[in-house]
């Protein structure tokens, strides 16, 4: 192998590694678990719940069954992330409220959307 080939070859490795070092790594995740309340379609009441969801990303609340659109409520934060949950589907709005790792708040707080910090 020629020194211009060597060269190139070690070009090319050097570069791929500084590629692989820059690439980003998976999303950070909250631990813990957040639930919320929610009525079925038959009128049950039911429990929903995100296991370490995703820091960084809107995640829309639907529980199994719920007529499309209606909103959740009782938030239970049991992350260690805060979470910010939204009335409106998609993290949008003006009507939202921050609840911190370990709290949480009763039937009067509808979401419909959350996003972990």
């Amino acid at each position: 192998m020629s020194a211009r080939s060597l060269t190139a070859a070690l070009g090319a490795a050097c570069s791929a590694l500084v590629l692989l070092l820059a690439a980003p790594g998976p999303a950070a995740a909250a631990t813990g678990q957040f639930r919320y309340s929610y009525t079925t379609a038959e009128g049950y009441e039911a429990v929903g719940f995100l296991n370490n969801p995703a820091s960084g990303e809107c995640i829309n609340l639907q529980g199994p069954g719920a007529e499309p659109g209606s909103a959740s409520r009782a938030p239970k934060n049991r992350t260690d992330a805060t979470a910010t949950v939204f009335l409106d589907a998609d993290c949008e709005g003006d009507t939202y409220y921050t609840l911190r790792p370990g709290s949480g708040a009763g039937d009067r707080l509808l979401l419909r959307s959350v996003v972990f910090s």
